[in-house]
Protein backbone atom coordinates (compact mmCIF):
# COMPACT_ATOMS: atom_id res chain seq x y z
CA UNK A 1 0.00 0.00 0.00
CA UNK A 2 1.26 3.45 -0.79
CA UNK A 3 0.36 7.07 -1.16
CA UNK A 4 -0.61 8.58 -4.50
CA UNK A 5 -0.48 12.34 -4.89
CA UNK A 6 -3.30 13.85 -6.93
CA UNK A 7 -4.36 17.40 -7.65
CA UNK A 8 -6.72 19.19 -5.30
CA UNK A 9 -9.31 19.38 -8.09
CA UNK A 10 -9.25 15.63 -8.69
CA UNK A 11 -9.37 15.00 -4.94
CA UNK A 12 -12.53 17.11 -4.73
CA UNK A 13 -14.10 15.18 -7.64
CA UNK A 14 -13.31 11.89 -5.91
CA UNK A 15 -14.85 13.20 -2.69
CA UNK A 16 -18.07 14.37 -4.37
CA UNK A 17 -18.44 11.25 -6.50
CA UNK A 18 -17.76 8.92 -3.58
CA UNK A 19 -20.66 10.56 -1.72
CA UNK A 20 -23.03 10.04 -4.63
CA UNK A 21 -21.88 6.47 -5.24
CA UNK A 22 -21.87 5.67 -1.50
CA UNK A 23 -18.25 4.51 -1.61
CA UNK A 24 -15.33 5.54 0.52
CA UNK A 25 -12.97 7.99 -1.16
CA UNK A 26 -10.36 5.24 -1.41
CA UNK A 27 -12.84 2.83 -2.98
CA UNK A 28 -13.96 5.45 -5.49
CA UNK A 29 -10.38 6.27 -6.49
CA UNK A 30 -9.56 2.55 -6.75
CA UNK A 31 -12.60 1.99 -8.97
CA UNK A 32 -11.59 4.82 -11.32
CA UNK A 33 -8.01 3.53 -11.45
CA UNK A 34 -9.17 -0.01 -12.24
CA UNK A 35 -11.60 1.10 -14.96
CA UNK A 36 -9.01 3.45 -16.46
CA UNK A 37 -6.42 0.67 -16.55
CA UNK A 38 -8.88 -1.71 -18.21
CA UNK A 39 -9.84 0.98 -20.73
CA UNK A 40 -6.20 1.56 -21.66
CA UNK A 41 -5.61 -2.18 -22.04
CA UNK A 42 -8.81 -2.63 -24.08
CA UNK A 43 -9.19 0.54 -26.17
CA UNK A 44 -11.93 -0.90 -28.38
CA UNK A 45 -14.31 -1.63 -25.48
CA UNK A 46 -16.86 0.87 -24.22
CA UNK A 47 -17.29 1.64 -20.53
CA UNK A 48 -20.44 -0.50 -20.50
CA UNK A 49 -18.62 -3.42 -22.15
CA UNK A 50 -15.83 -3.21 -19.58
CA UNK A 51 -18.37 -3.29 -16.73
CA UNK A 52 -20.26 -6.19 -18.31
CA UNK A 53 -17.03 -8.16 -18.72
CA UNK A 54 -16.02 -7.53 -15.10
CA UNK A 55 -19.50 -8.50 -13.88
CA UNK A 56 -19.30 -11.74 -15.88
CA UNK A 57 -15.83 -12.44 -14.47
CA UNK A 58 -17.31 -12.20 -10.97
CA UNK A 59 -20.41 -14.26 -11.90
CA UNK A 60 -22.76 -11.34 -11.28
CA UNK A 61 -26.04 -11.48 -13.19
CA UNK A 62 -26.74 -8.24 -15.02
CA UNK A 63 -30.19 -6.76 -15.40
CA UNK A 64 -31.21 -4.70 -18.41
CA UNK A 65 -33.52 -1.82 -17.54
CA UNK A 66 -33.82 -0.56 -21.10
CA UNK A 67 -34.81 -2.90 -23.89
CA UNK A 68 -32.56 -2.73 -26.91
Amino acid sequence: MGIVKISDDLHEEVRKTSTVMERSMNSQAEFWIKIGRLAEQNPTLTYEEILEREMRNQNVASVRLISE
